[in-house]
């Protein structure tokens, strides 16, 4: 049974930073690239951020420069530091097994002063 659990979320003011964490279990973690989505109420789930099973990374393009992706293979965790952060991040944010259909259950990131 793979299982993603999302944590990290939560309120915080523009210019702000946080972390988020997804830990992965069921699976052969080291093989596969993981990513980050996030889906604001009124849009469309859009592509944040993926990283390779050999370390190579790539963002959208509102994000660049602002977060960073990064992974832990030891204890099977994908990670999301978030910087500078701006009220249109606002979203759930999920983690994701790259090539494959499984899914977090999102946590959530509210930017507002």
């Amino acid at each position: 049974q793979v299982q993603l659990v999302e944590s990290g979320g939560g309120l915080v003011q523009p210019g702000g930073s946080l972390r988020l964490s997804c830990a992965v279990s069921g699976m052969l973690f080291r093989l596969y690239s993981m990513s980050w989505y996030r889906q604001a109420p009124e849009k469309q789930r859009e592509l944040v951020a993926t990283i390779t099973n050999g370390g190579s990374t790539n963002y959208a393009d509102s994000v660049k420069g602002r977060f960073t992706i990064s992974r832990t293979n030891a204890n099977n965790t994908v990670y999301l530091q978030m910087n500078s952060l701006k009220p249109e991040d606002t979203a759930v944010y999920f983690c994701k097994v790259g090539g494959a259909n499984y899914w977090g259950q999102g946590t959530q990131v509210t930017v507002s002063s």
